[in-house]
């Protein structure tokens, strides 16, 4: 049995890369803000939450409960085209951007410290308790 594998463990994993790969994404459009004809880029997650959700089986004691059923679909990266916010046809609202970033920066350290956590718990265990 593989400590690391378990459920919990995969999807802090799963959601670190989802949110390490939107920062690279988010530090793309603020590196091209003044390139011309660059169209801003985005990751969706709301696929990749679904996919996370449907491998948790929950007991459904009344109908009106919520549902963890999700979809299969991968994150993928989408380019804004119907915009424009300057003279050169560039998208990038630099603002946005930034509260983005700001945002990503406290989620993947949220991710990182329930981690930790885990480690944490692992290493009271192998310890004895201790």
């Amino acid at each position: 049995m593989n400590i690391f594998s378990t459920n919990v463990m995969q999807s802090l994993e799963k959601a670190a890369d989802f949110s390490s790969l939107k920062q690279k994404t988010i530090s793309n459009n603020i590196a091209n803000v003044d390139t011309p004809n660059y169209k801003a880029k985005e990751v969706t997650f709301r696929s990749a939450l679904n996919e996370e959700l449907g491998k948790f089986e929950a007991n459904r004691t009344d109908p009106r409960h919520l549902s963890f059923a999700g979809s299969s679909e991968e994150p993928f990266i989408t380019e804004s085209a119907n915009t424009s916010y300057s003279q050169n046809g560039n998208n990038v609202d630099i603002d946005s951007e930034m509260s983005e970033m700001a945002e990503n920066q406290i989620y993947y350290n949220a991710l990182i410290d329930r981690l930790n956590g885990q480690f944490q718990s692992l290493k009271t265990v192998i310890r004895g308790g201790k």
